[in-house]
């Protein structure tokens, strides 16, 4: 069988659908499946490969040997691609097979064959160009919370004829025990997951997966188009680095087992390769680099709370700032990576790639707290969000970020990027998640522009809005005149973006879906930027 959390089944008979998020046992309901439990998914895409998943479950629960299968057309007439590969309980029962020999730039329909002759789901994929490319188009996301809303921003892609290829930059899914992140009260009818309890070992990932995984938007994305991805901080721990969490207590047992689990079961579930970096040509038109900023190397976020305790704080701030905060030892990506993507940009821009677009989990452009923003706290507002923001603003006065989990708490390494993208003449892209907001940012560096970044809102998570009740349009006004990189900002909707790259101008469209409540594919473009090849500023 193939488990599928749809939305006719909810409707008709109330089970297995929609509300089984919300049904006891459901977990067990997970575990007892068999066959191909989650449709299928690719990713990885070349010029002439593809990565192949899918799940199956024989009814002993034993190993199975697995085939997968491509064909031009969907009756699979003829079979120009296949290969095989024995799971088991060992990787959760999943597969990934990377079948190669294929053509350019071409659209596939591929299948599973269990051993008892049953076929999974077909699913779609696309080999990436080769030679110039005129035209190419990504749907990007991040940060998708099941329990706050239905994965509309899926749905409304997976609708689409027009889209090459999925990036996903991270938090695909968050690790909280059930009623921390969303409370109990903001979780959306028939959007309950499992496991209940907070994620710490492999059994809790695997489970977590199969959850997410069983939502019939995504499962609908997976099997429309190839996916490359990367993981950000909630496939493991909130706030996440190299040694530790943000979300990670002692007594939560050995943080290095605990993040061996979550790359695990992640590896297991995604169709993604065990490389934790890659570039993809994309023809002539564009080199993609899928990057790692969390678990392998990242050093510990700076924490300014501290210096708010001291005699004078504004004092302490200064030393700060100028002292462990730009300290050019502090990373998010390592020197290994750093050194890697500085020699796979150099060789991107010597081949002639018109764009050098570069994935990042967390926003990169400067943001500082605006002094407007004390007119955003209400007499309700919570003591975290006042303090916070106090925090932010008092931070600004001496030129520091309010955001040190992105690359603001990283301002040499973010220097070396950049440097390193203005000596080769790259025509730069980053792409980034993480703020559940949406942002254009003008990166600079010494005074000179160094490229765009074109910066993700929330699949669901919320943003600004949740903490923050002033008109959106107010607190985004007040960001951009505060920060000199930033040109626009929405910090109120939810959706995705749509990224179209052609020789000589690449561009975004924000697009914010209707709601997230209930079921839903409408959407709508909020906001369109784009960048003239040479120029490395939006206009």
């Amino acid at each position: 069988m193939t488990l599928r959390i749809d939305r006719r089944s909810f409707v008709l008979t109330g089970s297995l659908g929609i509300g089984a998020f919300a049904i006891p046992g459901f977990a067990q309901t997970l575990n007892r499946a068999t066959g191909f439990t989650h449709s299928v998914a690719s990713g990885e895409p070349s010029a002439d490969s593809i990565l192949l998943w899918t799940r199956y479950i024989p009814a002993n629960g034993d190993s199975v040997e697995l085939r997968a299968e491509i064909s031009e057309t969907a009756d699979f007439a003829k079979i120009v691609g296949a290969g095989a590969q024995v799971t088991g309980p060992w990787r959760d029962h999943t597969a990934k097979i990377t079948i190669g020999g294929l053509a350019a730039g071409r659209t596939y329909h591929f299948r599973f064959v269990a051993p008892d002759g049953s076929l999974s789901p077909t699913g779609l994929t696309k080999t990436l160009p080769e030679g110039p490319v005129q035209r190419f188009r990504a749907a990007i996301f991040s940060c998708s919370n099941l329990p706050y809303g239905y994965f509309n921003a899926y749905a409304h892609a997976a609708a689409r004829d027009d889209i090459d290829l999925a990036i996903h930059l991270g938090d695909y899914l968050y690790e909280y025990r059930t009623g921390i992140y969303p409370a109990l009260k903001d979780v959306v009818p028939g959007r309950r997951l499992e496991p209940a309890d907070e994620l710490l070992h492999l059994a809790d990932y695997r489970l977590r997966y199969a959850s997410y995984r069983s939502d019939p938007d995504l499962q609908k994305l997976h099997a429309r188009m190839p996916m490359i991805v990367q993981w950000d901080d909630h496939e493991s721990a909130n706030d996440s680095w190299e040694g530790g969490a943000e979300d990670h207590q002692p007594d939560e047992g050995d943080w290095n087992a605990r993040r061996g689990a979550s790359i695990q079961a992640y590896r297991e579930w995604m169709p993604v390769s065990d490389e934790p970096w890659k570039a993809y040509d994309i023809g002539t038109l564009a080199t993609l680099f899928r990057t790692e900023t969390r678990l392998l190397a990242r050093t510990k976020q700076p924490d300014i709370a501290p210096l708010f305790k001291q005699a004078d704080p504004i004092a302490a701030l200064k030393a700060f700032r100028d002292g462990a905060w730009a300290d050019p030892a502090a990373t998010m990506m390592g020197s290994q990576q750093e050194d890697w993507l500085a020699h796979a940009m150099r060789a991107s821009v010597k081949a002639g790639q018109r764009w050098q677009v570069v994935g990042f989990g967390t926003i990169m452009g400067q943001t500082v707290m605006p002094p407007a923003a004390a007119d955003w706290i209400s007499p309700g507002s919570a003591k975290p969000v006042r303090d916070g923001i106090a925090a932010g603003i008092a931070a600004a006065r001496v030129g520091l970020p309010y955001n040190y989990d992105n690359w603001g708490g990283y301002p040499a390494a973010r220097a070396r990027f950049l440097r390193s993208a203005q000596a080769l003449g790259a025509d730069l892209i980053v792409i980034t998640g993480d703020s559940h907001n949406a942002w254009a940012y003008d990166l600079a560096q010494d005074g000179h522009p160094a490229g765009v970044e074109f910066a993700g809102h929330s699949v669901t998570s919320p943003g600004y809005e949740s903490e923050v009740k002033v008109d959106p349009g107010i607190v985004a006004a007040a960001l951009i005149r505060a920060n000199p990189e930033l040109k626009w900002c929405d910090t109120s909707r939810r959706g995705y973006m749509a990224m179209t790259l052609t020789p000589d101008r690449a561009s975004n469209d924000w697009i914010m879906v209707d709601t997230i409540s209930a079921p839903s594919a409408t959407a709508r473009i909020a906001h369109s930027a784009g960048v003239a090849r040479g120029r490395n500023v939006m206009g």
